[in-house]
């Protein structure tokens, strides 16, 4: 299709040959007060093969409703209203350029302090421009302005409404999704990967320089120039000057045994990956200072939780090894976090073969499910100071090991396995333990002589049997937490593999059977008691307590309660030594 004013081919929107001249004829009618910024903004205008492409020398007043909203060690960002919007084409009927206000309206005004070089102002202007014209990796570059007071140079960005990732994740963590995660991770490798392909490195790359007017969408990097501070200083050239954010910088960088690479962006990438994922800004209960930076040289990195899945584990401390060699570049890793990405797309859609997905179930089901806390009342279990022969018994009466009711043994690591069989019970039923009578002195001699919760006999029998070994009167034949772990893993995984139509799953049978018979009970019998009908006898006391009984019986188990165990375990000892899993 030809231009209707030139006749050369267009593409029905921007004609270069006619904007170019209208721009050159234009020339004259701006300057910037300076020779390399009016080159340029000419050149850019010149090879500008859309609107998008295009950068204007903008007067100040030409903005409004003028206000600093934020300040760095190098300048001030001020939001503003810009009266005329951003070019987008030319308007061959009125012979003017059509503008967008409806999009360009709201602006950034970045200011830059007068002590900062004319140069690095200048080498940011032109990065920050030819990553956004390239890969439109960086924030939209509008043009420059002057303050008039300051005679200060401003760059005009589009003003990014969701603000910095950093303060996106202050406040909507929680409402993130591991999808979400994978593909914040994913789109940030590959916007770095452009970086690099134009041989620039960032060396100022943290969550406050990651922007995004929708970050549900679009994620963009901003603050190329800082970093050009790094390096000779000027009272010392043997010495390097190093900017930015301590808990982002590589430790090679830190410790001045490297330049900047690219591989330094990569370990700022590792940190914020891992604040993406825990939603907590590295080291943030310690002092930023030189101590900081000689521990992180020695090898100190955050804490990654171990329910973190394991593929992001990998990912994150490959990014943040000491040895820069080992560390993968961006290429690498959106291509690893894509496939992550689609992978977990597919499990979602029930491909149940996905790695990926198995661990972010594992991740979710315990960052949702259970958090231990109180950790404090269990030091008052020690001596008396009043007798010291005497033992002081602190804690919720149904959950205390009966070895430490009656004053037999200490508080061991089997009594945390008996509480935990009470509370694996009260899972599994949505009732707690003993809510229809007193805590008092007679229900610790009852749990004494063998009382417990009665399982429903429709539970999975090997669940059964894991709660009745965990609150065992015989605290040696209680299971340890290791091997409660690897017990409860494999029903995990085998429940998994159930759902996926692996039949054979001898718990993914029981529970399909639980979940039958609970279905048919509750549209037979409407009057049962449920966990949200249930009532609590009055003194049935669920918080923590001074518990002194005297003369409580010798721990034991009830009459019946070790032939039963006995019978479930040998009828599932093939489970403990086989992985593969016989009908039962």
């Amino acid at each position: 299709m030809p231009c209707p004013e030139c006749n050369q081919e267009w593409n029905g929107w921007w004609c270069k040959p006619c904007n170019s001249k209208r721009f050159q004829n234009d020339f004259n009618n701006w300057t910037s007060g300076n020779d390399k910024i009016d080159k340029f903004i000419q050149d850019a205008q010149l090879n500008a093969n859309d609107g998008w492409e295009v950068i204007e020398w903008i007067p100040y007043d030409r903005f409004k409703d003028v206000k600093q909203i934020g300040k760095g060690g190098f300048g001030t960002i001020h939001y503003a209203r810009w009266i005329d919007g951003n070019i987008r084409k030319w308007d061959i009927e009125n012979q003017q350029w059509k503008r967008d206000r409806k999009y360009s309206e709201e602006a950034v005004l970045k200011k830059f302090d007068n002590f900062v070089n004319f140069d690095d102002v200048l080498n940011e202007m032109e990065i920050h421009f030819k990553i956004y014209n390239e890969y439109l990796t960086s924030i939209r570059f509008y043009g420059i302005t002057q303050d008039p007071e300051t005679h200060s140079y401003m760059m005009v960005l589009k003003y990014a409404e969701d603000g910095n990732l950093r303060e996106y994740l202050k406040i909507n963590f929680n409402n993130i999704n591991w999808l979400q995660k994978l593909y914040y991770l994913r789109d940030l490798s590959g916007r770095l990967k452009n970086i690099h392909k134009l041989d620039i490195v960032h060396q100022d790359f943290h969550p406050g320089n990651i922007l995004s007017y929708d970050f549900k969408n679009n994620m963009y990097i901003s603050d190329f120039g800082l970093s050009k501070l790094v390096g000779a200083n000027p009272n010392n050239p043997e010495k390097k000057n190093i900017v930015g954010v301590l808990p982002y910088i590589a430790p090679e960088v830190l410790s001045g045994d490297e330049e900047y690479t690219k591989a330094a962006d990569v370990y700022s990438f590792g940190i914020i990956a891992y604040e993406m994922i825990t939603g907590f800004p590295p080291y943030p209960d310690i002092p930023h200072d030189e101590g900081l930076a000689i521990k992180i040289c020695n090898g100190l990195r955050p804490k990654i939780p171990f329910h973190t899945p394991k593929l992001i584990t990998r990912t994150i401390m490959r990014c943040w090894d000491a040895r820069i060699t080992h560390r993968p570049t961006f290429e690498e890793l959106e291509d690893e976090l894509d496939k992550y990405y689609e992978d977990y797309i597919e499990y979602e859609g029930k491909n149940n073969d996905s790695e990926i997905g198995i661990q972010i179930k594992k991740a979710n089901y315990i960052i949702y499910g259970i958090y231990l806390e109180d950790f404090g009342l269990s030091k008052l279990v020690g001596a008396n100071p009043n007798n010291p022969e005497k033992k002081n018994i602190v804690g919720v009466l149904p959950y205390i090991a009966p070895e430490v009711l009656s004053g037999d043994e200490e508080y061991t690591k089997a009594a945390d396995v008996y509480s935990f069989g009470i509370i694996a019970y009260e899972m599994i039923t949505g009732f707690p333990p003993y809510p229809d009578i007193p805590h008092d002195e007679g229900l610790a001699i009852k749990i004494c002589n063998g009382l417990r919760p009665k399982i429903p006999f429709h539970t999975p029998k090997l669940i059964t049997r894991t709660i009745m070994r965990c609150w065992d009167a015989r605290i040696t034949h209680r299971p340890t937490f290791e091997e409660l772990e690897d017990e409860l893993d494999k029903y995990y995984e085998d429940y998994i593999e159930y759902e996926g139509k692996n039949n054979d799953s001898e718990i993914g049978i029981q529970i399909k059977k639980a979940e039958e018979f609970s279905a048919n009970q509750e549209s037979i019998n409407t009057t049962a008691t449920t966990p949200l009908n249930y009532q609590t006898h009055p003194q049935a006391i669920y918080t923590s307590r001074l518990l002194n009984y005297s003369k409580l019986p010798k721990p034991k188990n009830e009459e019946n309660f070790e032939r039963e165990l006995e019978e479930l375990t040998k009828s599932f000892s093939h489970i403990n030594t086989n992985d593969d899993i016989d009908e039962f």
